[in-house]
């Protein structure tokens, strides 16, 4: 895709998302993706020769190889939303092997999914394209439904079905977040002593998140601590909701906060939110992906590219995109991953 059709599918928000030339947090400040970015940021951390291993094949894999950027298809909703209705729209992915399939076809870095959809393949695939397996799940056969994310297995087992990394997810601000904390904390420990890649999905969630009807659980001051505490947790990348406001701190009265943050730190666009959530990834020193999101039909392409554009603009590192590729006929997820991958090989299209 060319940078004209983007500029179409950005619509009305081309003007403001494409020329957008003042951002709050100049990107002198951060540590910027780049071909070289392993040697020139992660080569400096404690992380060790095999871990700088694995995430140079996550980094020099699909069409993105060598860019510094990340597409990576994830697929975890098997579990996180029920097999039946995350699948209905298209039972093709009931079988691993397609998931799999899609990522490769796909041009995606890796594909992230389960124990199970991972070990089921592991023989045919962890040597022709990064695996990453997501080791713990909110499961929704408890009634009445509640929200909590538990182990499935093991660090050893991802190891030995040959992953490249593990992800994981912790709800922080949620009843159960202290024991999340230290489980993925130690399993991070040891993913890094066996070699593998560490990604954590940093998302927020209590209902008094909300106030007014508005969900500060996308807050960029909220997430912007999560992801800081996510690289705490030496999370190697970070996956984190686009933001959809800020002041979640002020309105709903609680942490602790700076007027700076608002004023001097960031603003009401769009990408200048997201510029908050890189910098509290040590500044880009720990690379931030932003999720896709749900599948809501016509909608899917240009939303995801809206995405993309702010991500990269931002000085993310890229996407992690599942349900708009794979709720929708296979040839069409292929070329919907490809369409979000030629934001980040649009040369017109720069960090601001």
């Amino acid at each position: 895709m060319d940078y004209t059709a983007l500029q179409q599918l950005l619509g009305n928000e081309a003007e403001n998302l494409l020329n957008f030339q003042h951002p709050k947090i100049p990107r002198t400040l951060l540590h910027q993706p780049s071909p070289t970015f392993i040697d020139d940021v992660l080569a400096l951390s404690n992380r060790n020769p095999q871990v700088l291993k694995s995430l140079s094949a996550l980094q020099n894999h699909g069409r993105l190889s060598k860019t510094g950027y990340l597409s990576i298809l994830p697929v975890d909703q098997g579990i996180e939303h029920t097999a039946g209705s995350s699948f209905a729209p298209n039972p093709l992915y009931f079988d691993p092997e397609n998931i799999i399939r899609l990522a490769m076809e796909g041009g995606c870095n890796a594909v992230a999914t389960t124990f199970g959809n991972l070990a089921m393949m592991s023989r045919k695939y962890a040597h022709k394209i990064p695996f990453i397996v997501k080791i713990n799940h909110n499961e929704l056969l408890t009634y009445p439904v509640k929200y909590d994310q538990i182990m499935f297995g093991s660090v050893k087992d991802a190891w030995n079905l040959g992953a490249t990394a593990i992800g994981a997810t912790i709800y922080f601000g949620s009843e159960n977040s202290n024991r999340q904390i230290i489980e993925v904390s130690e399993a991070f420990e040891r993913a890094h002593e066996l070699g593998m890649a560490c990604i954590l999905w940093c998302y927020t969630r209590n209902n008094s998140f909300t106030k007014d009807g508005i969900n500060y659980e996308v807050a960029a001051d909220i997430t912007g601590q999560a992801n800081h505490l996510g690289v705490t947790l030496q999370a190697d990348i970070i996956k984190q909701k686009l933001p959809e406001n800020n002041g979640g701190f002020t309105t709903l009265n609680f942490a602790k906060s700076n007027p700076k943050m608002y004023s001097e730190l960031s603003s009401d666009h769009p990408i200048d939110l997201c510029r908050y959530q890189l910098l509290n990834c040590y500044a880009g020193r720990a690379g931030l992906i932003n999720s896709g999101g749900e599948s809501k039909g016509a909608a899917d392409l240009s939303e995801s590219i809206r995405t993309a554009v702010i991500n990269k603009k931002a000085g993310g590192t890229g996407l992690i995109l599942g349900r708009k590729a794979f709720q929708r006929p296979f040839e069409e997820g292929v070329r919907l991953l490809n369409d979000i991958q030629d934001v980040y090989l649009t040369k017109e299209i720069t960090i601001v």
